[in-house]
């Protein structure tokens, strides 16, 4: 059975910590110049619908040093961009490639083009849930405090994919997470239903950000508008007044508490400009993470 990598529910914390292991072991290689041509003549069909820099460089060249070859496609040189059917797509693709990452809007679409695929399909993003990201933020956190499990994680801003996904990390492994979320931007329902149902006293939501990040370990935010919410971005800053990660907010976190941004970042807005630059932030390191830990999830999928 051809096993993706869809969301973070359907692997265990086993499963994900194994990804973990396999890739801080090619980031080593990688900075001592070991070769790890582990997809050698495979090829990944790269599928954006929507624009990006840190998930396509990363990705290409995360295929690249594999030695495989990424196959770049947009939603306007496709025909999946004039209205192919999804799942005609998927069997044809699956015909040509050795494996495939999506980047786009609703996450029925990775799901049905999932259910028709042959060959493994990676989730590079959608509306619902971004795991390439929180892995590589989890990779992160163990590179800077040691491991994940025992940390107080805090999530500062929208309710959005990322905190759908830090929801079910949450739920997984071993961590308190602490939402702060504006009334009417809270995490998707059913997402949080199901962390709570698995695991209830590990998920905090509250519309104070002081609240979440006292005492914390490790804190996050986003933009208040992800892509394709631009037109509301007036209305969401006046809903998001006292949520912008600044050095204020930033003092009531442990002293040695690290900052997670998974960028682009608008500062002076969700973060300020002293604390993306300061001792605490990590931000660079967990963009480079993203290329280790992808090529993680792509070697183990399609070794």
């Amino acid at each position: 059975m051809t096993r993706h990598f869809l969301a973070l529910h359907d692997y265990s914390k086993e499963e994900l910590d194994a990804l973990l292991a396999l890739a801080h072991d090619l980031k080593v290689k990688q900075k001592q110049g070991i070769a790890h041509r582990l997809l050698e003549g495979k090829t990944v069909a790269l599928i954006f619908e929507k624009a990006s820099t840190r998930t396509r460089i990363s990705f290409e060249v995360g295929v690249f040093q594999l030695g495989g070859h990424g196959l770049f496609l947009s939603s306007g040189t496709s025909q999946m961009g004039r209205g192919e059917p999804i799942k005609d797509s998927a069997r044809v693709m699956s015909r040509y490639c050795d494996g495939v990452m999506i980047r786009t809007f609703g996450q029925e679409i990775v799901d049905e083009f999932a259910r028709y695929s042959s060959i493994p399909v990676i989730n590079g993003l959608t509306d619902l849930f971004h795991p390439c990201q929180i892995m590589a933020d989890l990779q992160t956190v163990i590179e800077h405090r040691g491991s994940y499990a025992g940390q107080t994680f805090a999530w500062i801003g929208d309710g959005n994919n990322m905190a759908n996904t830090w929801i079910e990390a949450a739920a997984i492994c071993d961590f308190e997470l602490r939402l702060a979320c504006p009334t009417g931007y809270e995490p998707d329902e059913a997402v949080l239903a199901w962390a709570r149902a698995k695991a209830p006293w590990r998920i905090i939501l509250t519309t104070d950000p002081r609240e979440a990040v006292a005492g914390a370990d490790v804190i996050n935010t986003d933009v208040w508008a992800s892509m394709g919410q631009e037109s509301e971005q007036k209305e969401r800053e006046k809903a998001f007044v006292g949520f912008c990660l600044d050095d204020e907010l930033l003092s009531l976190a442990k002293p040695d508490a690290i900052v997670l941004h998974c960028l682009p970042a608008h500062r002076g807005e969700e973060i300020s400009d002293s604390v993306i630059e300061g001792n605490h932030s990590v931000v660079w390191d967990e963009a480079e993470n993203r290329l280790h830990i992808q090529k993680a999830i792509m070697a183990t999928l399609l070794k």
